[in-house]
């Protein structure tokens, strides 16, 4: 935070630094979102994996799963890489789908250090609805380009990382379930 004082919208005084995005207004409103998520029938991913090669903004295709480029993006380049199958949960893709998407994820990496300089990325998949997935019911993972410099939302803006449970809980629980 800069520690200059702002206004917020009513006028009032706060110290809130503000990220602007919106080119993100349109997905948050509901646009490219599946109306029957769970069934497949609306679904922005199968779509996309359907239509011919040349359109759209699929940029790889393999033979279980694929690359589409973010239609809302987080930064330049941010990709997803999503199973042909429309499959919710990370847990019910077979061996050789797992295998491909990591494949992948691998190749979209090298693809953008190079097209992009890229010096790092964010990988991850968001589960079910109250993990934060936007298409709940289709399974799809995030690369996201990263540069020096560019921004991280909460521990840039609000200088704070969120940990819901103590480290000693949360590996006593893992190594637990592991065993």
């Amino acid at each position: 935070m800069t520690g200059e004082v702002r206004r917020d919208d009513g006028g009032m005084p706060d110290r809130w630094d503000r990220l602007w995005t919106p080119h993100r207004q349109p997905y948050l409103a509901g646009e490219s979102r599946p109306a029957h998520d769970e069934a497949g029938d609306e679904c922005p991913f199968c779509r996309a994996a359907q239509q011919p090669a040349g359109e759209g903004l699929v940029v790889r295709r393999g033979q279980l799963a694929y690359v589409v480029l973010n239609l809302f993006p987080y930064n330049s380049g941010h990709l997803l890489v999503c199973p042909y199958r429309h499959v919710a949960d990370y847990a019910d893709l077979g061996a050789d789908e797992v295998a491909e998407i990591g494949l992948l994820t691998q190749e979209a990496m090298t693809t953008l250090r190079r097209v992009s300089r890229a010096q790092g990325f964010n990988i991850g998949m968001n589960q079910g609805k109250v993990g934060g997935a936007g298409i709940a019911g289709h399974l799809h993972q995030h690369v996201v380009p990263r540069w020096g410099g560019d921004t991280n939302f909460l521990p840039v803006v609000g200088q704070t990382k969120t940990m819901p449970q103590l480290l000693e809980e949360t590996c006593g629980l893992l190594t637990e379930a592991w065993d």
